[in-house]
């Protein structure tokens, strides 16, 4: 026990960080060599070929089409492919470590959403703090002088935007997920899996023939740990980490992945993250406890 918590909550809770936290890094060694697009098609299809064997090998079996189907196809879109897309694209231009702040402003974006659109979680006077106190982060992050830089370019700013539109993109998501129809969360995840490659499979064959890319085996490698490790070990990690502590245990996790993925990016690919980027890591993720301190959990990716 650590704590009132048994140790194989935190070895739950440690093991998901470290594979959410690591896909910023692997993104970023795949995104230099690879386009985006193929990159999520296979990270998707990975996912979805183990969740399915999984399926099979456990004896569930995917419901006909119906409700189930428009939830997979619609969380497939708003939380796999748009997402992993928008991240990938823009960690061209950006470090991991940064794209790993940015999507930190996640569960603040969640707080926004749930208000507008969802019963009985209204905004609260900590709640409202705390946004504004992550937003000034994402604010210091990006900083005036990149605006500036967009009307001669500005990629960087661009890049950076992306990440942030995968942010919201994972807000929206965990809305949604709300409305989930009653179903295993092995076939829940599954059929979002198979419902995204499904999805990617044509935009995979228009970029596959519009810019010729070398499929190196450090490139294959990233996509092949992005869709075993982070997308589909981590989604059966996560049901089973919200089954056994319960999400408010889990919110824990808003705090780490942000700094894990800065860590990785700094020692395993050199990264030197900017005196803003720190100063708006503490700010985002103050914004986060100030906000949670009156609110429930909130889920990052």
């Amino acid at each position: 026990m650590i704590g009132r918590r048994p140790v194989v909550h935190w070895l739950l809770l440690l093991a998901l960080v470290a594979m959410w936290g690591s896909s910023f890094m692997l993104t970023k060694v795949a995104v230099s060599a690879i386009p985006p697009a193929i990159i999520v098609a296979g990270r998707l299809g990975v996912a979805a070929i183990l969740l399915f064997g999984a399926l099979i090998i456990t004896g569930r079996r995917l419901p006909s089409w119906g409700r189930h189907w428009l939830f997979f196809i619609a969380m497939a879109l708003i939380g796999n492919c748009v997402p992993f897309w928008l991240i990938s694209w823009g960690q061209q231009g950006i470090d991991s470590g940064l794209a790993g702040i940015l999507m930190a402003i996640m569960p603040l974006i969640t707080l926004l959403l749930a208000h507008l659109f969802v019963e009985g979680e209204r905004l609260n006077r900590s709640k409202v703090v705390g946004f504004l106190t992550g937003f000034f982060g994402i604010v210091v992050l990006v900083g005036p002088e990149a605006a500036l830089e967009l009307g001669g370019g500005g990629s960087a700013l661009l890049s950076e935007l992306a990440v942030l539109a995968g942010a919201v993109c994972y807000g929206v998501a965990t809305i949604v997920a709300r409305r989930r129809p009653k179903s295993d969360a092995l076939v829940a995840a599954s059929g979002v899996m198979i419902a995204a490659t499904m999805i990617m499979a044509p935009v995979t064959a228009i970029n596959v023939g519009a810019r010729p890319f070398e499929l190196s085996l450090i490139g294959a490698s990233a996509i092949a740990l992005l869709g075993a490790m982070s997308t589909a070990l981590a989604t059966v990690v996560y049901f089973k980490l919200i089954t056994l502590a319960g999400p408010s245990f889990l919110s824990l996790i808003n705090y780490l992945i942000p700094l894990w993925a800065v860590l990785l990016g700094t020692i395993l690919l050199g990264e030197t993250p900017e005196w803003t980027a720190l100063i708006a890591l503490v700010l985002v993720l103050s914004g986060i406890a100030v906000s949670e301190a009156g609110s429930g959990a909130v889920r990052t990716k």
